[in-house]
């Protein structure tokens, strides 16, 4: 009974809607589904392809009475329709007796001249520099987005559910997608307006963003973060384009040939411009590729519009449905620009065709091109944060003038809908919680307060034993221009309280002068990385792990004060500098020392160390986007690369530091996206320190004796094994995204993701140095890897049931040192595309 009502549901959403409405299975003659054939109501440019299931969904808003369906190597079959909408439809093709000689479908090794689908493609790549704004010196255009989330997949089984009790009313207008087919319930609406200003001379692009506004939270910067994150802009053009961190081979890639079978379809006249249209899908399974058609003009050799739809055996996560249009509109004879771009996610924990998700649809419309007006160079360099909520929230009028495509029903209704919901106790409820377990925050709102983080709560080492932990931050609004956060801790073993206290605040917001300071009297594994800036609330892991390989017993009391002055001249160059003052001596004497020689001690040697160093730290991050103009923003993108130079100056006899010295630091950390071979992260890090300082104020190569995999350390080396005061290291982890994998049979299916890792390190300590640290030596050998390089290599496979990773670490050398770990294994988990 139940079927019936929805299926009359479904029936009465599609008479209203005055729309034709298809769906069904293709199957041979023996009943094999048939993927990727060709579906189109007959006599227009309305098609869709059947997905490896062999199963289609097809809309329209014209009435059309006939249905084609065909395949290479079948005969065409034409179906009458005998109403608007035909759902479940089985339709079974008959092989052909002969093949159209003008189409070659490629296939194998079967040789790519002899097929006019690939000769045309090779007329596009030799075309594509010309078309679109890269024909034009500089171009300018305004750009309307939309971005909406859909709850898909709504039955009367969903609606009479607990959850829902009490908020009935929001399924009262439910609506049909055009691409799937299935009921969905808008619940959230993003919307930006902004003009873009390119220069293809000197290779620069800006977008000033004029305007945003969410439906029901507030403009809230972390949804805006995650739909720009999510959300990144590509060009068909390309090799490859990126979505959810992943590259899929474009279809009209040079590669492509190699990736996808392409056929010539059919030909006709659209906007006065005679096309052909090509249809092509992948040659293998489980690579991240597409499947579609594209009509491309016969003279330019430009993209009239294009059709992408991911494979379902793609190796992705979390989405089952990824489809793309774009259309291109005729300027002029000689010019295709892109007018409306959609895309269409369905986020959902299973791909199987009935399990529920949630619709993540982006709209893109551009227009008012404008070309050849060119702007000094620094104009690209003179903007600033361009996702500034403070300058983008606008009011309705804004809206109605600068929206370059009208809300639809189902839009328009979502901000009534998350006004309204807001209201209800029951939603509010629901939404704490996933505030909750997105932040690690419980929010205090009467007292502007939130308390965490939960996931600090509880840790472990050798010298507190079990260990709780309490904090809390000031919060009145994700823009605020101070800050004061904390936390205390409590050992059970020593018996000893902990705490740390830092404030921020922001001075000058063009400028983004920042001054913070603060104190931390903890327990800390130092060491844990070569170029770490001094965060005065920061904890490793490793001092605060469950289980870890070997005794974590080299562990230091640290008593951290911090005055910092930031600033930020220019866009994502971060300019600090400041002081910090530590004691530190060892949390566990009998396991292990901090001691050095001092002439001024009745024993000749000290146990505690007393410093006071002045610091400069330079972060230079190209490409990197943030939101929000308060004293904390949110990074909105990962892709960028981080450049640190740091230099440090210790000042003996200042508040009775122990050492003169100075210590010079460069990193540069860079992500790779490498096309179809997925992403590489590679990150080279140098120091040097001058001067004689003794174990506590030395570069400690970092080490890892926890489970869990922590790119920057060395999962085979203890903490503390090599100290150095002159160092150079590289680390490079590659992630195949499956490439390699979705060519074992027996391993296709199961998405697995091959990882190789390469970590090497050459270091150096004075005879000084040494000498200065030797009653150190006793239960902490130092050494140097100055012999030869020290290297590690790792062999990772992911996505493990969509969660978990494994990683097998092996020793490359110095095997002979005492208590050497040849071989260790970590693992880590996380929600990942």
């Amino acid at each position: 009974m139940k079927q019936i009502i929805f299926s009359f549901f479904l029936f009465f959403i599609a008479i209203s809607s005055a729309q034709t409405k298809v769906s069904g299975m293709v199957l041979d003659d023996a009943g094999e589904p048939v993927a990727f054939a060709n579906v189109l109501f007959k006599n227009s440019t309305e098609g869709t392809i059947t997905n490896d299931n062999g199963r289609f969904y097809l809309e329209s808003d014209n009435n059309h009475e006939i249905l084609i369906v065909s395949f290479i190597g079948f005969e065409n079959q034409e179906i009458t329709l005998k109403s608007r909408v035909n759902y479940e439809m089985e339709i079974v093709l008959a092989e052909a007796a002969e093949q159209l000689n003008e189409v070659v479908l490629i296939s194998g090794k079967q040789s790519k001249k002899n097929n006019p689908a690939v000769d045309i493609l090779r007329k596009i790549w030799a075309k594509k520099r010309e078309n679109g704004v890269r024909k034009f010196k500089q171009y300018a255009f305004d750009k309307y987005e939309k971005v909406e989330f859909d709850l898909n997949t709504i039955d009367s089984a969903l609606m009479q559910r607990k959850i829902f009790k009490g908020l009935e009313f929001v399924f009262q207008d439910l609506d049909t997608s055009r691409i799937t087919g299935k009921t969905y319930l808008p619940i959230f609406l993003n919307e930006t307006f902004s003009k873009v200003y390119g220069d293809n001379n000197l290779k620069e692009e800006i977008e000033e963003v004029l305007g945003n506004k969410n439906s029901g939270f507030d403009n809230n910067q972390a949804i805006i973060a995650f739909v720009k994150d999510l959300y990144q802009n590509y060009d068909i053009y390309d090799n490859y384009l990126k979505f959810f961190d992943k590259s899929f081979t474009s279809p009209l890639s040079r590669t492509g040939v190699d990736t996808y079978n392409y056929a010539l379809r059919d030909s006709a006249f659209i906007d006065n411009k005679w096309c052909y249209n090509i249809v092509y899908y992948p040659r293998r399974k489980n690579e991240l590729t597409f499947k579609g058609d594209f009509w491309v003009n016969d003279s330019t050799w430009a993209i009239k519009n294009i059709n992408l739809e991911v494979t379902k055996s793609a190796n992705i996560n979390w989405v089952k449905e990824i489809y793309i249009e774009q259309d291109f509109e005729v300027m002029n004879d000689s010019v295709f620009l892109l007018k409306r771009d959609y895309m269409l996610s369905d986020f959902s924990f299973k791909k199987k065709e009935e399990s529920r998700g949630v619709y993540g649809k982006r709209t893109t419309v551009f227009d008012n091109y404008e070309f050849d007006k060119a702007q000094p160079k620094e104009f690209y360099r003179s903007k600033g944060n361009p996702l500034d909520p403070k300058l983008i929230v606008k009011d309705d009028a804004f809206w109605e003038e600068n929206r370059l495509e009208s809300l639809n029903k189902d839009e328009a209704g979502i901000y009534k809908l998350l006004d309204t919901l807001k209201t209800v106790p029951k939603f509010k409820s629901y939404y704490n919680i996933v505030s909750v377990l997105g932040s690690g925050y419980v929010e205090i709102d009467k007292w502007n307060l939130d308390i965490g983080t939960i996931y600090d709560f509880f840790g472990f080492n050798d010298a507190e034993g079990p260990r709780v932990r309490l904090g809390a931050r000031t919060y009145r609004g994700q823009n605020d221009l101070w800050r004061v956060e904390g936390y205390g801790a409590y050992g059970f073993t020593d018996k000893k309280f902990k705490h740390g206290i830092s404030g921020k605040f922001l001075l000058d917001q063009k400028s983004r002068l920042i001054v913070s300071g603060g104190n931390r009297r903890d327990i800390e594994q130092l060491g844990v990385s070569l170029t770490a800036t001094n965060d005065v609330l920061g904890r490793s892991v490793a001092s605060s792990s469950l289980l870890t390989v070997g005794a974590n017993n080299r562990l230091t009391n640290i008593n951290l004060s911090a005055l910092n002055f930031e600033i930020e001249p220019i866009t994502n160059l971060r300019v600090s500098v400041g002081g910090t003052f530590r004691t530190l001596s060892s949390a566990l004497p009998n396991d292990f020392s901090l001691d050095y020689v001092d002439a001024t001690s009745p024993t000749g040697v000290a146990s505690e160390i007393r410093q006071f160093d002045f610091n400069t730290l330079l972060i230079f991050t190209p490409g990197k986007q943030t939101i929000g103009y308060g004293v904390e923003r949110r990074d909105v993108n990962d892709t960028y690369s981080t450049l640190l130079l740091n230099f440090t100056k210790g000042t003996n006899g200042f508040l009775d530091s122990d050492f003169n010295y100075s210590k010079l630091q460069f990193s540069y950390n860079q992500p790779w996206q490498l096309g179809g071979f997925g992403r590489l992260m590679s990150t080279i890090e140098l120091g040097k320190t001058f001067g004689e300082v003794p174990l506590g104020l030395l570069s400690v190569v970092p080490g890892n004796q926890t489970f869990f995999s922590n790119y920057g350390t060395f999962p085979n080396l203890d903490f503390y094994e090599f100290v150095t005061d002159t160092y150079a290291a590289v680390h490079l982890e590659h992630n195949f995204n499956g490439r390699l994998f979705s060519r074992i049979p027996f391993l296709r299916k199961l998405n697995l993701r091959e990882i190789v890792g390469l970590r090497g390190v050459w270091g150096d300590l004075s005879d000084a140095n040494r000498a200065l640290s030797a009653p150190a030596t006793i239960n902490t050998p130092l050494r140097a890897p100055s012999e030869t390089i020290y290297y590690e290599y790792t062999f990772g496979i992911g996505n493990i049931f969509k969660i978990f990773r494994i990683d097998f670490n092996f020793r490359g050398n110095y095997l002979d040192n005492p208590e050497a770990r040849p071989f260790g294994i970590t693992g880590t988990f996380g929600f990942s595309f």
